[in-house]
């Protein structure tokens, strides 16, 4: 009896209980966020629904220590606060309805809180107006108290701490995972090269520099060179379609895809429809179907593109993390497409120009008299010619460019050929940089033949195929040429070469947006108090103040023209707001636009043509040069200006009057904030000069004449001469 009855209740049905809302939650917010890269996609989202021009990402052990998400939108109201991190709060929309025409990228109102039910949540946001910041946590969707008054910028900043510390099982298993901190910097440069009109930053937390840095600019390609790299943004070709036809399909789509010259061993994709970054398997599939049938040995591709298609066209809710998108019309979409892509590609395939590549000579110490090529011709090919010991030279193993010119035997070349094949190059430079050729003003073509014809040979042979080796000091470069040891002053270097780019590049400039419009004259003010003997006098302060005036109606008077040539942008209120790129990748050091703006207002001649554009060329060349960082160096001595003495108390026993000046001791304490910033800047500064000055160098740069005799270039060591030196010893 008793088994019949055990036997009746396994056989019946589980009951279906509700489950707990804190279990409904915590499952929904793993669909949502599915690793760190999905929440930086969340919050980089919400930044740009908010209007912002510049987003910045910090990210600690891959996203799950900490997440830092800051832009300058246009904030969280205060009255909001409370419902910020509850589930389905959203301003995106109202009615299910809204769906059929949404255009911001978030919707559900799942996002933010997810995160409180994975993660240790921290937001902190001004508006506009307001004369101070709220800074709030939140757990489980709530908060966790009241919203604190706090100082703050323009804008949002959330911080995700600790994802995933009650998920065990993810926590371990993404621990294991190397790659989480990739996936997030190929998000943020997805990103980048779409939203060119915004800023975009995204870096480890304490490094020195970012791995993604791309600045506003009008340029699409520009933003996938600023990103991706030179290499790739040449090897790109422009594609568009277009269909009105409501019968078949309504969208429009341009983009760029790579040509045949492109190599790499996957293929990259980057897919926006309406903004909203997305994948399609089904046009990913396609489009590499038309690259292994078009290209012989293709390679995986690059591929960028933008479709725009009516919004109730778009189904967006298809997918929890909205990584995927339902279309109208999906397959005569990609159909279209894909015929776009062959044609392009067959009929570039068709056009193919390959350049001709010509070797330099070799320096005078290179060239093999005639008596030793006889006895050890190298055209015969039998044996290679045994380089002497002493000089034979160590290269660096990396170094992508090769060392082929030891293979080659260059016939010196006439003046005429000479001539023709630096035209040739400089033309090529000028149209892979720039479009649009050079302004044809006689008095710039004047200054950039002037460079021309002042160039050093001898060191322009250096520049070209010099090694960098290191920093030797704050202003000097250690560089190896063939047997040769050379020091070089890189601030005159910079500042030389940044005034030879911006005649070169002049009237044809990207330009960088500043975040808060600087006025003129207290830039101006604040340069002439720097150049004061005593600071704190302000018996002068009324004379700066005339002067500060005048330059500033001054400029405002020559905005125009500073816009146009220049890209420097003065608005009718006299505020600094733009400034020129001069080398891609570099921005100036900002605490000497002051000097800048007082050159500007004081040192140029707006009557004479040459003249003008030579001091504001120089000035510019002055400006984005690389000065050491106005904060000293805190590696060695100069750590000691970071310190602050301070009284302590020995721990003997208790004071009297005759013994306490001897129980008071001095300490040092180092103010580690600002010897952070040091590092940072200086970290910033030796990266530029070994990524960017030097190969734009071996590019662009003519080295003067008076750069032989002016300690620029100073020669420190000889292999030659150190080789006789040790056979002695």
């Amino acid at each position: 009896m008793e088994e019949e009855e055990e036997e009746q209740v396994a056989t019946e049905p589980p009951k279906i209980h509700r489950l707990d809302e804190s279990v409904v939650n915590r499952i929904a917010a793993g669909e949502v966020i599915q690793r760190p890269v999905s929440a930086v996609k969340e919050l980089v989202e919400n930044s740009l629904d908010a209007h912002s021009s510049s987003i910045n990402v910090v990210v600690k052990d891959g996203g799950l220590k900490l997440i830092q998400v800051s832009d300058d939108g246009y904030g969280i109201r205060y009255e909001d606060l409370p419902i910020l991190c509850e589930r389905h709060t959203t301003s995106k929309l109202s009615s299910f309805e809204d769906l059929q025409s949404i255009k911001s990228m978030g919707f559900r109102g799942e996002a933010l809180a997810s995160m409180t039910y994975v993660a240790h949540v921290t937001v902190m946001t001004i508006t506009k107006g307001q004369l101070h910041g709220y800074r709030v946590s939140y757990k489980d969707g709530v908060m966790e108290n009241e919203p604190k008054a706090c100082a703050a910028v323009k804008g949002t900043q959330i911080m995700i701490e600790n994802l995933f510390y009650n998920m065990s099982a993810r926590r371990k298993n993404l621990q294991n995972s190397a790659d989480d901190y990739s996936k997030i910097v190929d998000l943020l440069s997805r990103f980048a090269i779409h939203h060119t009109s915004v800023s975009f930053s995204c870096r480890k937390h304490g490094a020195g520099r970012a791995d993604v840095s791309s600045v506003a600019t009008l340029s699409r390609i520009d933003a996938i060179r600023s990103v991706y790299g030179v290499s790739v943004a040449r090897s790109l070709m422009k594609v568009e379609a277009l269909d009105n036809d409501p019968s078949s399909s309504v969208f429009q789509m341009d983009g760029f895809i790579s040509n045949s010259e492109y190599v790499a061993k996957k293929i990259t994709m980057v897919l926006f429809i309406n903004d909203r970054l997305v994948d399609c398997t089904a046009l990913k599939r396609a489009l590499e179907i038309v690259y292994a049938a078009t290209l012989p040995k293709a390679s995986k591709p690059f591929i960028y593109m933008s479709i725009v298609l009516p919004p109730e066209h778009v189904d967006v809710n298809v997918h929890p993390t909205k990584r995927e998108v339902s279309l109208l019309n999906q397959e005569v979409i990609i159909e279209k497409i894909q015929s776009v892509v062959e044609s392009r590609l067959r009929s570039s395939n068709e056009t193919q120009i390959f350049q001709e590549q010509t070797v330099e000579p070799p320096s005078s110490s290179q060239i093999i008299s005639s008596k030793d090529s006889n006895r050890n011709p190298l055209a015969s090919g039998s044996k290679s010619q045994k380089v002497p010991v002493n000089k034979m030279v160590r290269t660096d193993s990396s170094d992508p460019a090769g060392r082929l010119h030891i293979y080659l035997h260059a016939e010196p070349r006439g003046h005429l050929e000479k001539n023709t094949s630096l035209t040739a190059v400089r033309s090529s430079v000028r149209q892979r940089r720039n479009p649009k050729e050079t302004a044809d003003l006689s008095s710039i073509q004047e200054l950039i033949a002037e460079i021309d014809s002042n160039c050093h040979s001898g060191m322009l042979d250096i520049v070209r195929n010099c090694t960098y080796i290191g920093m030797a000091d704050d202003v000097f470069a250690l560089l190896q040429h063939d047997t040769h040891l050379y020091l070089a002053n890189v601030v005159s270097l910079s500042k030389e070469l940044m005034y030879q780019q911006v005649l070169r590049r002049f009237a044809h400039f990207n330009a960088i947006q500043l975040s808060n419009p600087a006025p003129l004259k207290e830039l101006i003010v604040l340069a002439l108090k720097e150049g004061d003997t005593d600071p704190e006098s302000t018996e002068n302060d009324e004379l700066n103040e005339k002067i500060a005036e005048m330059n500033t109606e001054l400029l405002k008077q020559k905005a125009d023209l500073v816009e146009e040539y220049f890209s420097i942008h003065i608005d009718k209120d006299g505020n600094l707001s733009r400034l020129p790129v001069i080398l891609d990748q570099y921005t100036p050091d900002m605490d000497r636009v002051p000097e800048f703006v007082l050159c500007l207002g004081n040192d140029v001649d707006w009557e004479e043509e040459k003249k003008c554009f030579q001091v504001i060329s120089a000035a510019l060349g002055n400006f984005y040069a690389m000065h050491p960082p106005m904060l000293p160096n805190p590696s060695g001595d100069g750590l000691q200006f970071y310190q602050k003495r301070k009284l302590v108390r020995n721990n003997e026993g208790s004071l009297s009057c005759n013994t306490a000046a001897d129980d008071m001791m001095m300490e040092d304490e180092i103010e580690h904030e600002l010897v952070a910033e040091a590092e940072t800047a200086w970290a910033q500064r030796e990266w530029s000069i070994q990524h960017v000055l030097f190969p734009s160098m071996r590019l662009f740069f003519k080295p003067p004449n008076s750069m032989a005799t002016n300690g620029t270039f100073v020669r420190v060591a000889s292999l030659e001469k150190l080789y006789r030196i040790f056979e002695r010893c």
